[in-house]
């Protein structure tokens, strides 16, 4: 069976930069488009992990393939934050985890007497902002799964997550992470011989999962966000005037991986144990002309 582990709606709230987040979605995906898409691209099951919410299950919730989820925003002892992916809950489970986000002790031991499963999510990504080092102590003592391949992170830091993961012996899972329709389905996680939702879920518990399916790239996080900027523009016509500012986003974008780049060569180095930041920085080199050629 297969699954993209990490897709958004438009349950997924709204855009988080300041200004922005007054009249701009994360995403703005219809679910049963979502669905639609994700069984057309050959996903046996479907789930949706919308930031901090359930509410795209109202209109999935009659498919028997379906299952529920949701991306946490969590607060770490550090004061950091961090996204946590948990699979195949139920409302009430929602209900509690909201109530205990803010504590990630407290979170983690509601989530393991339960018997979820959840994971890290872009392990090596600054999304959600800074890092501490007693961070990836806790993902490492707490958390039975890590995202190793995520389908808008750079391949570099998937493949770090993915060398992470093995090295603790957690399992492995993947998603799009796509907040757009055109990249739903294309990162993928699959569990040979599962039937049905709770076996698959069951196969990754076990560590029987396999992720295939697509890395980011700066072009394809900048397509993304021009066809935000349309969705934008169709919900919300009194946005036209702003639309000469979008000649900005390749810039804006550029400077999104690029910062993605660097933590992940900080970061990746650190955990390592090793000072690899001058052979990550010669990557980063690398990607930057690879991405510009393309």
């Amino acid at each position: 069976m297969r699954c993209d582990l990490h897709v958004h709606s438009f349950a997924s709230g709204m855009f988080t930069a300041p200004g922005l987040n007054r009249f701009v979605r994360e995403s703005y995906n219809d679910p049963a488009e979502v669905y639609a898409r994700l069984k057309q691209l050959g996903m046996s099951i479907v789930t949706i992990t919308d930031h901090d919410s359930i509410d795209a299950a109202e209109a999935l919730r009659h498919h028997s393939d379906f299952f529920l989820s949701e991306e946490v925003t969590v607060k770490m002892p550090t004061g950091s934050e961090m996204h946590l992916g948990v699979y195949g809950i139920t409302e009430r489970d929602h209900a509690e985890i909201q109530r205990r986000r803010t504590d990630f002790v407290s979170l983690v031991r509601y989530l393991a007497e339960r018997k979820l499963l959840f994971s890290v999510n872009h392990v090596f990504s600054g999304l959600t902002g800074r890092r501490h080092a007693d961070d990836f102590e806790s993902f490492a003592a707490h958390v039975p799964a890590f995202e190793t391949r995520n389908g808008q992170m750079w391949d570099r830091a998937n493949h770090h997550a993915e060398c992470l993961a093995a090295r603790l012996g957690k399992v492995a899972i993947a998603g799009s992470d796509s907040h757009t329709i055109a990249g739903v389905g294309r990162t993928y996680t699959e569990v040979p011989g599962a039937r049905n939702a709770q076996e698959f879920l069951a196969g990754l518990r076990a560590g029987h999962a396999r992720v295939h399916g697509v890395h980011g790239s700066y072009a394809k996080i900048t397509a993304d966000v021009y066809r935000i900027i349309y969705a934008l523009l169709h919900e919300q016509p009194w946005t036209l005037p702003l639309m000469p500012l979008a000649v900005l986003v390749p810039a804006i974008t550029a400077g999104h991986w690029l910062n993605e780049i660097l933590f992940c060569c900080k970061w990746s180095a650190k955990i390592n144990g090793t000072d690899k930041t001058a052979s990550l920085l010669r990557q980063l080199g690398s990607s930057l002309e690879s991405n510009l050629a393309n």
